[in-house]
């Protein structure tokens, strides 16, 4: 595919908290890409059912996973891992959260790469050197890392905005931008995050816990620009558009490549 798009998601990262964390870095990533401080979630605001949304485009009312247990939908909804399949290209998954693998269906990735990152130290970083190493030597059209020690050693551990949940979300926002220095001149990266937190929990619809930042870098995407009223739903229908693909018909969310 002419256009390649790698998506990052940094669980639990509040806006707020990002700017505390690594003030530098966020800056530059708002000038040098579009952004949303102010994106929303969907609720109930917890890891699996927020992935969902963010691969299908729909609110966990449409797709039925409401908690951390995966649950085959009634009416099942094609996600961006298939719609992309769908046009013969490939994707890479790269996550330290075993119940993901529930998000893309079989035979529509072409990699997966699991750490478990309770028993592995700096589990986020051992992800990012696997994606690097694997885009390199296999340039995949669409590639999907997730970083889970924000949320879980960080937050849950910790409590969200308390020194180690900085800490967490500076590595990983440090791991980002080495993925854009690699990659930037032939993918558009985003970078997101599935939730925010509060205390050391989610899930409620505390804006503490629904608003979430964003960031888009690439050609089709205006430096310096802040993208207004942006949604969960609106990620799936967005890389689809930057990929020229079709989204699927179910989903609800828009491309932000309208703005």
């Amino acid at each position: 595919m002419k256009n390649k798009v790698i998506l990052i998601c940094i669980d639990g990262m509040r806006p707020d908290g990002a700017l505390q964390s690594n003030f530098a870095t966020v800056q530059e990533l708002m000038k040098r890409g579009s952004y949303a401080m102010d994106a929303q979630t969907v609720y109930p605001s917890v890891t699996l059912p927020c992935h969902m949304s963010m691969f299908h485009s729909v609110p966990p009312t449409r797709h039925g996973v409401t908690t951390n247990t995966y649950v085959p939908p009634v009416r099942p909804i094609s996600g961006l891992f298939e719609q992309i399949r769908l046009l013969g290209g490939s994707s890479a998954m790269f996550y330290g959260w075993e119940p993901l693998r529930d998000i893309a269906r079989p035979k529509s990735l072409d990699h997966a790469y699991y750490v478990h990152s309770y028993y592995k130290e700096h589990t986020d970083r051992v992800l990012t050197e696997h994606a690097l190493t694997y885009i390199n030597a296999e340039r995949p059209d669409f590639a999907f890392l997730y970083m889970v020690e924000t949320d879980q050693k960080g937050g849950h551990d910790n409590g969200w905005m308390t020194e180690p949940y900085f800490d967490r979300v500076s590595r990983a926002l440090e791991n980002a931008k080495e993925v854009i220095e690699r990659f930037g001149d032939e993918y558009t990266v985003i970078i997101t995050a599935d939730h925010g937190g509060h205390e050391r929990s989610h899930g409620s619809d505390l804006p503490e816990d629904m608003t979430i930042p964003m960031f888009f870098i690439g050609k089709q995407f205006t430096p310096g620009k802040c993208l207004k009223n942006v949604s969960m739903l609106d990620l799936a229908p967005t890389v689809a558009a930057i990929m020229q693909i079709p989204a699927a018909p179910e989903w609800e969310g828009r491309s932000l490549l309208e703005e």
